[in-house]
């Protein structure tokens, strides 16, 4: 799978220099090219690899017909899912519910496979709206779904689940006050002549961070992608997040987060965004401690994410906030029950 992963790297980073990248798409066999469109799919980077295979794809007219083929399924799929996600933050802030979209819109122009959202209103309001304008049901909630106060819901016609975070965010929703600025701090983007309030820049990478740094403990494509267009962009306000991932205790997280992208961009392009001095000091490790596993590009547990936790559950604990201590205490076990659930099964969903 590492060959794959490099090839989506290619494309995706140094796109101008990708012939190498399509080169090796130009190489598969038909069931190979569907294995990597699978492992597109699941790193959110279809339209950004794919558009630049069919762009370059030269007189290697069948692998052209092939890649616009996918891109333009794409395209029709995103649509319809912006359509929805466009009606369904109209319906919530008409029933009272401020509503931010994070992290959905951030692959742009690719889009995640569930739509996610961050709303500061009871989550009774919540469901009555999503049931009763949306005629949505409510899917089935792990232990950790019900820790972090989210909720999933399944819409017809629109594939893709939504997901609502209720007041609450992170792995065992300990963050209550930094997860308000999701809402304080909202800004527009408009997308296909659709605008939507999103995170600000801050924001969305601390909720980046949450993910890749303290739950899942791996990184997608699109992850490396979306953060170093951030960061080219000179959008990022650098004391405005540190100040916010000092309230959840994750600037360490976040700080290392950074350079995870700019070590792997490098590798890449030659170069990447400099970060400031603050950053660098922060960062407890880098690029050097990834190594591709299965579909993605992982963080050590151990002892590099275990730190992590450990400097999170210390911050929250001395700041004298028992019940994310508590929260956060529950980690582990859930941890270690969607470990054996997955060996058993195959699935961890019903813990996650």
């Amino acid at each position: 799978m590492s060959a794959e992963i490099h090839a989506l790297s290619q494309l995706t980073l140094a796109p101008q220099d990708a012939g190498q990248g399509v080169s090796f798409v130009a190489g598969l066999s038909d069931v190979q090219r569907d294995r990597l469109l699978a492992l597109a799919d699941a790193n959110h980077v279809v339209i950004r690899a794919f558009g630049v295979v069919a762009q370059q794809s030269g007189t290697r007219t069948t692998l052209a017909d092939w890649a616009n083929g996918v891109v333009a399924k794409e395209t029709a799929r995103i649509q319809n899912a912006l359509t929805f996600l466009h009606y369904i933050c109209t319906e919530l802030e008409n029933g009272g519910c401020p509503t931010t979209v994070m992290k959905s819109l951030d692959h742009w122009p690719d889009l995640g496979n569930d739509l996610d959202l961050y709303t500061t209103a009871d989550e009774r309001r919540v469901i009555h709206i999503m049931l009763n304008r949306m005629g949505a049901h409510i899917e089935a909630r792990s232990w950790g779904d019900r820790l972090a106060n989210k909720w999933n819901f399944a819409i017809p016609g629109l594939p893709e689940s939504v997901e609502v975070h209720a007041k609450r965010l992170g792995q065992t929703g300990e963050h209550t006050a930094m997860a308000k600025r999701f809402v304080s701090r909202r800004v527009p983007k408009t997308l296909m002549n659709l605008t939507f309030l999103v995170s600000a820049p801050e924001e969305g990478l601390i909720v980046a961070t949450l993910q890749r740094m303290y739950r899942h403990f791996y990184f997608r494509v699109c992850d490396i992608v979306n953060t170093a267009g951030l960061l080219e962009s000179e959008r990022l306000d650098f004391a405005e997040l540190q100040r916010a991932a000092d309230l959840g205790g994750i600037w360490p997280g976040v700080a290392t987060y950074l350079k995870i992208v700019c070590d792997y961009v490098r590798q890449y392009r030659g170069s990447a965004p400099e970060l400031p001095s603050e950053v660098i000091s922060a960062a407890r490790f880098g690029g050097e401690a990834i190594f591709v596993r299965g579909k993605f590009l992982r963080v050590p547990i151990v002892p590099n994410g275990a730190y992590l936790y450990t400097r999170q559950v210390t911050h929250v604990a001395m700041r004298g906030d028992v019940a994310a201590t508590l929260r956060l205490s529950l980690l582990p076990y859930l941890a270690s029950a969607a470990a054996v659930a997955f060996r058993i099964t195959g699935s961890d969903k019903g813990i996650w």
